[in-house]
């Protein structure tokens, strides 16, 4: 049996504010925005050639055993690109802040590029919602 991930929600406080971030400035796919039951709006997302999407959720119940997350409180998410100066060119031309690229060096992180999955850059969505980008080897690459 094979155990995907698909959907991670994203907590944000203006659905369309977030939206017009992550499918404007980031480049993601909207997938869907529909009230899927009264006061139940959904808008899910994908980054270009992923399986997993993102959700931005208004109105629905946490799941059983699970907590709600504040707005930006969310951290760590990560994203992999084969070109990390071509994606932080396409970021920053669509106004997002993106951090120069960076990687870790023997006294932490340090600017530039860095070895074979040593080269990131972050930014944050409208809520401060954290993300890393990672430059990895294409699938040729890792061969």
């Amino acid at each position: 049996m094979n155990w995907t991930l698909e959907v991670v929600p994203v907590p944000v406080t203006d659905l369309d504010r977030a939206k017009e971030f992550y499918a404007d400035q980031v480049g993601f796919t909207v997938d869907l925005d529909d009230e899927v039951a009264p006061g139940v709006r959904v808008i899910q997302l994908t980054p270009p050639g992923s399986r997993c999407s993102i959700a931005l959720l208004q109105g629905m119940p946490p799941a059983p055993g699970t907590r709600t997350t504040a707005p930006g409180a969310l951290h760590g998410l990560q994203l992999c690109v084969t070109d990390i100066e071509a994606a932080r060119a396409e970021l920053v031309a669509r106004g997002v802040d993106a951090s120069p690229v960076r990687h870790i060096g023997a006294g932490g992180w340090e600017d530039g590029k860095g070895g074979t999955w040593n080269s990131f850059l972050s930014f944050q969505d409208p809520d401060g919602n954290g993300w890393n980008v990672q430059e990895a080897p294409s699938d040729l690459e890792r061969r």
